[in-house]
């Protein structure tokens, strides 16, 4: 039975939110999806899960800290008595070897089985059932959007997911009470999120990019342009004489953050050329531009 502290990585004196991140950082790190290739891996994530379960549970984590519950949640043994107990099995007691059980004995000395008069730490804690795993795939401008995303649970029952902020694939989301039941209770349910590309937007950080083509005269003139963003489509100015390969941004269009704000979303313009155009031929007929536009480039 492992400390759960240790498997962790964290202090005995660790707040909760250092053990929640320590638990992000290793369930993310060690989960098998990410580690199919990697044998020992399943069983650490396992290990990992099971010490945050201890140690997120107040209750828990205090009985582990007083020396009542090992790292597993059972009730330890007195006086190094029972299986795995200190000292081994002295005289046929405790173990699998057939002795008398020591809970009957506790049960007629002190009027209970682990009651709340016995002095040998109160009831026997239950397992809970088994958490059960699912892997959800988000649509890209619903993942931008924090948009509530149904799931469909083994039991057949429906939940509406809230996304977290600054959601990335990989992310894992533990809806409580939502897997398998138990006699100490139902276990959760582990939700991996992995977000679906998009046709032409890309993530960039908490940035969204998106290249948008502009006609030569839009270039050249300048000119008020619909632009599509997670948000829907908004009207984005282009100045006159605007090149290709500029950058406008459009605030707050982005991802959201976990502080709760938004990125942006950063629009790259591409002078779109006709090809075959005989009227623009026609007219540029005799025109040379004799600037050196790649001279910064050493050129």
């Amino acid at each position: 039975m492992a400390d759960p502290y240790t498997t962790l990585g964290v202090a005995r004196s660790a707040s909760e939110k250092d053990i929640k991140a320590a638990y992000r950082r290793l369930a993310k790190e060690l989960h098998p999806d990410r580690n199919q290739d990697k044998p020992g891996a399943t069983e650490r994530f396992g290990a990992v899960t099971q010490a945050y379960d201890l140690l997120s549970d107040k209750d828990k984590r205090a009985q582990f800290d007083r020396g009542e519950i090992d790292g597993d949640g059972n009730p330890a043994a007195p006086f190094g008595f029972g299986r795995g107990g200190a000292g081994g099995n002295p005289g046929g007691f405790g173990g699998d070897s057939g002795g008398p059980d020591l809970g009957d004995l506790f049960e007629g000395l002190f009027g209970g089985r682990g009651g709340a008069g016995s002095p040998f730490g109160g009831r026997r804690a239950q397992p809970r059932g088994e958490s059960i795993s699912y892997r959800l795939t988000v649509p890209f401008i619903d993942a931008a959007t924090r948009a509530p995303q149904r799931i469909t649970l083994r039991d057949g029952k429906t939940i509406d997911l809230r996304l977290p902020a600054g959601c990335e694939t990989g992310q894992q989301v533990r809806l409580t009470g939502k897997g398998e039941p138990g006699p100490g209770g139902p276990g959760d349910a582990l939700v991996t999120i992995e977000i679906a590309p998009h046709p032409w937007f890309v993530r960039d950080g908490d940035n969204i990019r998106i290249d948008v083509p502009i006609t030569l005269d839009e270039a050249l003139a300048g000119a008020r342009i619909k632009v599509p963003t997670v948000d829907g489509a908004v009207m984005l100015t282009v100045a006159p004489g605007t090149g290709g390969g500029k950058t406008l941004r459009l605030k707050a269009k982005g991802f959201a953050r976990k502080d709760g704000e938004r990125g942006d979303q950063l629009v790259t313009l591409q002078i779109d050329v006709p090809a075959d155009d005989a009227e623009l031929t026609r007219r540029l007929e005799g025109w040379h531009d004799s600037r050196n536009p790649r001279a910064r480039l050493g050129v």
